[in-house]
């Protein structure tokens, strides 16, 4: 099983590894990695590794069969080669930003109208989310806009832990989303909680604290459903 690098340290930018295995059609599973999979509405990272004066571009990263399985372009790099690898760090530092955006969202609407989240998906910078609300106005959204703003200013730590179920589900409203997404099998959960707002099972990365995010601007809203509203945000750069 690799050494995730980013479920601890969102912030490693480049690393040396193994490889352990390759796949059918150029995947390549490393002993550690810092390239997220992508899950949670958040893409994968792309960037590239290196070994011996080459260069693979890392064009896609998935989970496969629990494992997280980089697809290069040519020739993959052989079993038991040292590589280096290296993230795409401005675009992967935006979807941390952006995924930050999206837990300052959840977090405020469930504090202030108390309603679940029931889909979201994000590209770096930009985001959305679908939530229950029966209304949607524009003076609704202003206000929210000024909430979440307020939360960036607030400069809130962000703090990652990993709890044994038990203990994680003992979390009053853990779980936002309308529809429990965690394996039954799993024995640990990764929490992820901007200090003082938001408490999340999650296993994406995210800034250090909400100043990072810069400001939220809310730039759409639409209802998809009686009781489905989707938000739309964007980022600056």
């Amino acid at each position: 099983m690799s050494e995730l690098l980013y479920v601890t340290d969102a912030y490693c930018q480049a690393f040396d590894a193994n490889v352990t295995a390759v796949l059918e059609g150029g995947g390549v599973v490393l002993d550690r990695t810092a390239f997220y999979p992508g899950g949670g509405g958040q893409p994968a990272d792309t960037g590239s590794l290196t070994a011996n004066g080459q260069t693979w571009e890392v064009t896609a990263v998935k989970r496969i069969a629990g494992q997280v399985v980089h697809f290069v372009a040519g020739e993959p790099p052989a079993v038991e080669t040292a590589v280096s690898g290296q993230l795409n760090w401005e675009r992967r530092y935006q979807l941390m930003r952006t995924h930050t955006a999206m837990h300052i969202l959840c977090g405020v609407i469930w504090r202030d109208y108390g309603a679940s989240v029931t889909g979201g998906n994000m590209e770096p910078l930009q985001g959305r989310m679908d939530f229950e609300f029966e209304t949607m106005r524009q003076e609704l959204v202003a206000e929210i806009e000024a909430a979440v703003n307020k939360e960036v200013e607030a400069a809130r730590p962000t703090r990652v832990q990993i709890l044994p179920r038990e203990e994680a589900f003992q979390i009053p409203d853990l779980i936002r989303t309308k529809i429990n997404l965690l394996p039954a099998g799993i024995s640990e959960v990764r929490t992820v909680e901007l200090v003082g707002l938001d408490l999340q099972a999650d296993g994406g990365t995210h800034v250090a604290n909400t100043s990072e995010v810069g400001r939220m601007r809310i730039v759409d809203y639409k209802s998809k459903g009686k009781i489905n509203k989707r938000i739309y945000v964007e980022l600056d750069e």
